[in-house]
């Protein structure tokens, strides 16, 4: 038995995304959306590439992590529970170039996401190689919480005053709803899905009653996908949650959208900024950009496709 058995693995492994939150060299709690693997010895896996190296780097200094599954789009779940795993993680300097002991992260990935596939082409191996660069991190999982499916309580909030809207107001309007991630009274990172009211001096939010959370540096993400892991987008809107005495109130600061907001020049400007980011984490570290090992993932990526026939 392992901490992960008190979940419901399937509902759990038929999740295409997570978010999965790391501490910054601040304490904010930063929440991505990722795709994780469960492995039969209760650990949990997941990449990530050199360009978006930052989750790496605040492992490197602090362990405690968190995911979230509650974005069930793609799954096939109806009413599906949101499963909070709470733990440590580890990321090894080690650049992965192919995908090694990752056969099955891999494959699924490639059957659940067939538009990656055509990144293995050859005319778009120079652009995207950035991405098959990874990095791996391995989560043991420590607490486990199970939400079941239902309507969100909602937050109090008080009026907004007229003048500039809050920073982030844009991008949180577009979604139901948001994902906090803040920390509890150990310091270790919670999250949980919430309501946002724009409300004076910040957006009102609702924590989970089976977590307790505490004042301080937090943060607030929506992402999107669609059933097969294309169209994405995801903003983070960093900034501190406070306690008014009437609820609790996330206090915006700044706003990231790393994959842009959906402008038609936002796949050019990652482009440039993932290869950039790559050769830098590189240049670091003294070391020349490895080739990727295109022939063993384009095997698994066939694989995937014959699956996903069957």
């Amino acid at each position: 038995m392992t901490v992960l058995d008190s979940a419901p693995l399937d509902v759990l492994d038929a999740y295409r995304t997570c978010e999965f939150v790391t501490l910054g060299r601040d304490g904010t709690p930063l929440a991505w959306p990722t795709a994780v693997r469960r492995r039969e010895d209760g650990t949990l896996v997941l990449t990530t590439s050199l360009a978006f190296a930052q989750k790496a780097l605040n492992i490197r200094r602090d362990p405690r992590v968190a995911l979230l599954f509650s974005d069930p789009t793609g799954s096939g779940l109806t009413d599906a529970p949101q499963i909070f795993v709470g733990g440590t993680a580890e990321c090894p300097d080690d650049i992965r170039t192919g995908p090694q002991d990752l056969d099955d992260y891999w494959r699924t990935l490639f059957e659940r996401q067939p538009h990656s596939r055509s990144y293995l082409s050859r005319p778009m191996r120079r652009l995207m190689d950035w991405y098959y660069l990874r990095l791996v991190i391995t989560v043991t999982p420590e607490e486990v919480l199970v939400r079941p499916a239902g309507t969100l309580p909602v937050p109090k909030a008080s009026a907004q005053p007229a003048g500039e809207p809050l920073p982030g107001t844009g991008q949180l309007s577009r979604y139901p709803t948001a994902v906090l991630a803040a920390r509890d009274e150990s310091g270790a990172p919670a999250l949980a899905r919430t309501l946002t009211t724009a409300s004076s001096g910040g957006f009102a939010v609702r924590p989970p009653d089976d977590h307790t959370v505490v004042p301080g540096p937090a943060s607030l993400l929506v992402h999107r996908h669609d059933e097969r892991l294309n169209h994405m987008h995801n903003a983070l809107v960093r900034g501190e949650l406070t306690w008014t005495g009437d609820g609790w109130l996330l206090v915006p600061e700044k706003v990231l959208e790393p994959m842009g907001s959906g402008r038609p020049t936002d796949a050019i400007r990652v482009l440039r900024t993932t290869q950039r980011a790559t050769d830098r984490y590189l240049r670091h570290r003294g070391l020349a950009r490895p080739p990727v090992e295109w022939d063993r993932f384009l095997a698994l990526a066939r694989s995937a496709r014959r699956r996903g026939r069957a």
